[in-house]
């Protein structure tokens, strides 16, 4: 009785969920990166006021 076929797929959806793990944090962190970015811009072009306007 061979196990083989049994170890070659656990290691292929091993390496699928640790491709899909890098990938998804990827994209995670350029999304967050782009929310800040816009952020930034915004506030950039907002006059800074300490006060409200009547």
């Amino acid at each position: 009785m061979s196990y083989q076929n049994y170890v070659i797929a656990a290691y292929a959806v091993f390496a699928i969920v640790l491709g899909w793990d890098y990938l998804a944090t990827r994209l995670q962190i350029r999304r967050q990166l782009r929310i800040a970015q816009r952020r930034a811009a915004r506030d950039t072009t907002r006059p800074a006021t300490g006060e409200l306007k009547r």
